[in-house]
């Protein structure tokens, strides 16, 4: 019998799968569930699905924002992560934190990160990935003040980042999540204004991919963009600006890459428990997951 993995989100149904996948012997179906921005809704759906699925993801919302090696609560995702008291909870904060981390590493070969300028949206959604970049000598743009907050404070010191992060997370983890990320109708909507040029500065734009494409401009000529979830329409968004290569660090199934948090719980759910680090690390290893690079200009 199959074990069932489904990921509650509060982003737009439109982007809604299924697929079956057969991992160390196991079937194991993944299915994505978006609920519009219906906070009600998704609360509902999670308290439904609980003691009758293996693993629950949560999609749209984070559970934790991180600096340095400090973690930080939200508030609102709390509240979905508690109305499930059997079945497993995960946001792919865990999976964020070594897959993305090992990606950079081995994406070296390919992107000679020393002479790379990076555009991170949001460095507090992925520290890992942040910290990697970091070490990797990449030029970072850390986007959390202009795309979060909405002022043109560009960061590129992530010590800085993280003492402001350190400061200011206790009291932005409290607000209600909508202000702090688009869910539902609202990541369909793009926005391309003032923040758009500061792709224009960057080779590579990296992040959760609603907040790439909200912002991105017109022409993305010889980009690459380094992120998660992906349909064949985003890949088709991508080539129409022109993009030279798409770069997702979780596989693609059935034309799409799913989140980090379903292939978190997905790793849950074989394991028939809550993972740590460790685990992480040794089930990418045994899964052989690795950042799949599709060239766009080759695929037009």
């Amino acid at each position: 019998m199959a074990k069932r993995v489904v990921s509650v989100s509060l982003g737009s149904s439109r982007r809604d799968s299924v697929a079956e996948v057969e991992l160390l012997g196991e079937r194991v179906v993944l299915e994505r569930r978006g609920t519009d921005g219906d906070f009600a809704k998704a609360l509902a759906l999670i308290g439904e699905l609980d003691g009758k699925v293996d693993a629950i993801g949560l999609g749209g919302i984070d559970l934790y924002l991180w600096a340095g090696g400090r973690r930080y609560a939200i508030r609102d995702a709390l509240r979905l992560k508690k109305a499930a008291r059997l079945t497993p909870v995960v946001d792919g904060s865990g999976l964020k934190h070594t897959l993305e981390r090992r990606a950079v590493a081995e994406l070296a070969g390919l992107v000679p990160w020393k002479d790379t300028r990076v555009l991170l949206p949001s460095a507090v959604d992925r520290f890992g990935l942040a910290e990697a970049l970091a070490e990797a000598g990449a030029r970072v743009l850390y986007g959390d003040f202009i795309f979060a907050l909405g002022l043109p404070i560009p960061l590129y010191s992530l010590s800085f980042l993280q003492k402001l992060a350190f400061l200011l997370l206790p009291l932005l983890t409290q607000l209600p999540f909508h202000l702090l990320y688009p869910t539902g109708k609202e990541q369909e909507k793009r926005v391309v204004d003032w923040r758009s040029r500061y792709y224009l500065w960057a080779d590579v734009v990296a992040g959760d991919w609603h907040y790439l494409k909200r912002y991105m401009p017109e022409r993305m000529e010889g980009k690459t963009v380094l992120t998660n979830t992906t349909t064949l329409e985003d890949v088709a968004f991508l080539k129409a600006r022109g993009a030279k290569r798409l770069i997702t660090t979780t596989p693609r199934l059935g034309g799409r890459s799913f989140g980090t948090n379903v292939m978190e719980a997905l790793l849950v759910a074989l394991a028939g428990r809550e993972l740590g680090e460790e685990d992480y690390l040794r089930y990418i290893d045994l899964l052989g997951l690795r950042p799949q690079v599709l060239d766009l200009e080759e695929a037009a």
